[in-house]
């Protein structure tokens, strides 16, 4: 089934999208009250649906609170749609999620003050608080400066949105796999005296140690799946994308996902960073990460470009251009490709298009995950 003919049909309509026509106020209104309905799921099944790590560093009376302040948005963009647009349908989709939410006990949901840890679980609480926090980032920035026109439902949004979508769900089998390479088979290799010193080292030098180790074995292993046949098939769904904005880096083979994060762990494990600056780096490989990824027709100097991966820079190694194949590995230093001969940065030049030129991948997230082994 086409998602994105399905949301098009639901929602879609010929009405303009610009301000003052409810159509943010009614896409607001939908978002919230998804955010609002699945909050409430959690406060009612915390066991099945939470991760405990998270579960630990939110403080419930906040959480609650912030329920009530989602539900009561949500009815009232919704309302604000509803009165605006001719067409009602996400005006009333919103205010109908707000009444749902509401309806099973909104913020006021019951829930032990201890909360059993699950043998499994979903990280659908993890889920939330990114959606949240990238969908309400970036998507302003690329609606304020867009370097195309696209818009936030984009041909392949859907794809992209379930990748995130379960990336973030089984975030504990995730995790598990990724930090096995590092604590079962490279266990052995464990040095207390690195460790020590490592761990001696100013807290900005650690970020930074982190920061550069962990690129130079992304840059080597994203090379690989660029290099080695058997490989690629798998890095090739990430560059099945043919739009670029904050949700197209969610599109990646959890083959690629956890080949690669997990070798990129396994240094650091072995050095023993500490647990401050070693969160400071996921926090910003996070964040960085969709940013490069995103529709924002951001010009930096050039000096800034040669130092950090800027969208430029990262949007030409998604480009369709034949003088951009292979180019741009690194995710976080543009100087390592200047290193090992494969940078490709032309001044003040975007790419003319994205995807792949001599490769189709089919829609669709449960088509791309068996792609691969088909191929």
């Amino acid at each position: 089934m086409d998602l994105d003919r399905l949301f098009q049909r639901v929602f879609g309509d010929a009405e303009p999208e610009h301000w003052g026509t409810g159509w943010i106020s009614g896409t607001l209104s939908v978002f919230l009250g998804v955010l609002g309905l699945a909050a409430v799921a959690c406060l009612i099944w915390p066991q099945l649906l939470t991760s405990p790590d998270v579960r630990a560093l939110l403080p419930l009376t906040w959480v609650r609170a912030s329920i009530e302040v989602l539900i009561g948005l949500a009815f009232l963009f919704g309302l604000t749609s509803s009165l605006l647009r001719r067409r009602k349908v996400l005006g009333f989709t919103g205010m109908g999620l707000a009444l749902a939410a509401g309806a099973l006990g909104g913020g006021h949901v019951g829930v032990p003050s201890e909360v059993p840890t699950a043998t499994a679980y979903l990280g659908l609480d993890w889920f939330l608080l990114n959606l949240a926090l990238l969908a309400l980032l970036f998507a302003p920035l690329e609606r304020l400066w867009p370097l195309r026109p696209q818009g936030v439902f984009r041909a392949g949004w859907t794809t992209d949105g379930v990748y995130f979508l379960v990336s973030h769900l089984l975030v504990q089998g995730t995790t598990l796999l990724t930090l096995m390479p590092a604590t079962v088979i490279f266990a052995w290799a464990v040095d207390p005296g690195v460790q020590e010193f490592v761990r001696s080292m100013p807290f900005v030098l650690q970020c930074l140690a982190c920061a550069v180790i962990a690129d130079i074995v992304q840059y080597t292993v994203h090379r690989l799946f660029h290099r080695l046949r058997w490989l690629w098939p798998f890095h090739a769904v990430h560059h099945s994308s043919r739009n670029m904005d904050w949700l197209a880096g969610s599109r990646l083979h959890i083959v690629d996902v956890i080949v690669t994060r997990g070798l990129t762990f396994v240094p650091l494990f072995l050095l023993g960073f500490e647990a401050a600056p070693l969160y400071t780096y996921l926090v910003f490989v996070s964040l960085h990460a969709v940013f490069i990824h995103a529709n924002v027709a951001w010009h930096f100097p050039r000096w800034f470009e040669a130092v950090l991966v800027t969208p430029r820079y990262h949007h030409w190694h998604h480009a369709l251009e034949a003088e951009a194949r292979d180019r741009n590995f690194a995710v976080h230093f543009p100087w390592i490709d200047r290193l090992f001969g494969s940078w490709h940065a032309p001044a003040g030049r975007w790419p003319t298009a994205y995807g792949l030129a001599d490769e189709v991948v089919p829609e669709g997230y449960l088509a791309q995950f068996v792609y691969p082994i088909r191929k």
